[in-house]
């Protein structure tokens, strides 16, 4: 049986983001904040500390998409033997709507507005610490057409996964939160193969980032393909 995430709210918040986020995208997130989160106690509505809280938002906003995402991919895992392209049609279908659930907690606290989570960014984006340089914004449609295409030619699930991942960051098709949603893509695609819900620690970043970088600067996909196997790998063991 795949699992795709622990059972409560608070658990697979604190399995996804504490593990997957806290780090990996440069938030201080504690274990106490992501179970007021999960517990539902957070409130910007009635407490203006909350309203400020970047890392609460950033938590509520994974939270919410993350029960998407689970959905989702429960749907691709159950029907993987009868319908082979449900993922790929899953994920062209929903992956604007996990990233506007994603940013909705920054939208009800008043940060942003809904128009800015509409369509794909609409100016020019640079990577911290890396020598890749996303797509200028004119090209980010094409580059996701150019993904989808992708997913349609290929086959094998794990190899949809790990291409998907990465080239989901490539294009970087977001302002923000692109890392996020490239990790919700690539346990999409391994759910669409039979694989466990597969989680990025924190302990593996500077191998994760490493990868990608190998990836996206120099052209060989193999590490970072080799580390996602190996993180797949222990999330079967668990």
């Amino acid at each position: 049986m795949i699992i795709l995430a622990l059972e409560t709210a608070t658990e697979a918040c604190s399995a996804a983001l504490y593990l997957d986020g806290r780090v990996i995208e440069r938030y201080r997130v504690t274990p106490e904040l992501i179970r007021k989160i999960a517990e539902r106690s957070w409130s910007p509505e009635t407490n203006p500390a909350d309203k400020q809280h970047t890392e609460a938002l950033a938590a509520k906003g994974y939270l919410d998409a993350f029960s998407l995402v689970k959905a989702d991919a429960g749907q691709a895992f159950s029907q993987r033997n009868q319908n082979k392209d449900l993922a790929s049609r899953i994920f062209a279908n929903r992956h604007q709507t996990w990233f506007q659930k994603l940013f909705s907690a920054s939208v009800d606290a008043g940060i942003l507005e809904q128009r800015d989570l509409v369509g794909y960014r609409r100016h020019m984006v640079f990577l911290r610490g890396s020598q890749h340089s996303p797509p200028h914004y004119d090209y980010v449609r094409d580059g996701m057409e150019a993904l989808k295409e992708c997913f349609a030619a290929e086959p094998d699930a794990f190899a949809r996964a790990v291409l998907g991942h990465w080239l989901f960051g490539f294009i970087h098709p977001y302002m923000d939160g692109n890392g996020r949603m490239a990790r919700f893509l690539m346990n999409l695609m391994l759910a669409s193969g039979g694989y466990p819900w597969t989680v990025i620690r924190v302990e593996d970043r500077a191998e994760y980032m490493a990868g990608l970088e190998q990836a996206s600067v120099g052209g060989n996909i193999q590490p970072f393909a080799d580390f996602i196997s190996s993180c797949v790998r222990k999330a079967q063991a668990r």
